[in-house]
């Protein structure tokens, strides 16, 4: 059982991007994945997704055993795949409350309906947790948020539909320290042995409260070196700038290793 990554290559229109991405992340891992803007983090985020504006020309996403390649966004999600964006879009007209309650509903087996009081009781304790108003689960979904009541909303989501595999997509831009310990809290209560995530990061600094069991670095949109949480901290040292310089360009070579990195 795992979220395994098979030499992908992605594109949009005609550039390509990801250049065989292989990854593997099982329940109860966290990795993570730092590099500099423009080497397909987000990218890696968003076909994982099912973004319609991203071809995949070659490689395969398998969740636990099933091809995600010819499923659409809302399969994958409800397959338990969750992504926090790293720009959360505006819903007016739709609560918190009841945007939730409708994703929640879809997670459950045909037939199945899901209980208002356990909903709600769920819903204010994962609030209480997070340090939002509970008042706050009536405002339309991030319309007129900050930047950090955006990414604590992201985090209420993941806590509601508890997803096998997340993909946090850059969730420490834009937060000061203190929106950054709440949310860096909020990930590590929900991680365990069933759950696995991928986190994108340019910074330490998140990584300083959510410690990763793996780190790999993306250049030119290819893995190019993978190693424990040390290497963050070799990263915060150096920069990329030596990455770059060996791996920076689209026609050189890949990293020499075959196979998943791990």
């Amino acid at each position: 059982m795992s979220l395994q990554i098979c030499d992908l290559h992605a594109r949009i229109v005609e550039r390509t991007i990801l250049r065989g991405i292989s990854l593997e992340i099982r329940p109860g891992e966290t990795h993570a994945i730092m590099g500099p803007n423009g080497s397909g983090k987000s990218t890696l985020s968003k076909v994982l997704a099912g973004h319609p504006d991203y071809e995949v020309t070659q490689g395969s996403i398998v969740l636990d055993g099933v091809s995600l390649l010819e499923r659409e966004p809302d399969e994958r999600a409800r397959m338990g795949l969750f992504l926090a964006f790293q720009y959360p879009c505006e819903i007016p007209g739709v609560s918190i409350a009841n945007f939730l309650r409708a994703a929640a509903q879809t997670r459950l087996p045909e037939g199945q309906s899901l209980s208002v009081t356990d909903f709600y009781q769920k819903l204010y304790q994962e609030m209480d947790a997070l340090g939002m108003q509970r008042t706050f689960s009536s405002r339309p979904l991030n319309a007129g948020f900050s930047g950090g009541e955006k990414k604590r909303a992201e985090i209420l989501q993941m806590a509601i539909l508890h997803p096998r595999y997340s993909v946090l997509d850059e969730t420490d831009s834009g937060l000061d320290i203190d929106a950054l310990k709440v949310v860096a809290g909020g990930v590590n209560r929900l991680r365990g042995p069933e759950t696995g995530f991928l986190i994108i990061t340019h910074y330490q600094r998140l990584l300083d409260y959510v410690a990763p069991d793996f780190v790999h670095v993306m250049v030119a949109g290819r893995i190019v070196q993978s190693g424990g949480p040390e290497l963050a901290l070799e990263l915060e040292k150096r920069g990329y700038g030596f990455l770059e310089e060996q791996y920076g360009s689209p026609d050189a070579s890949p990293l020499a290793e075959a196979g998943v990195q791990r």
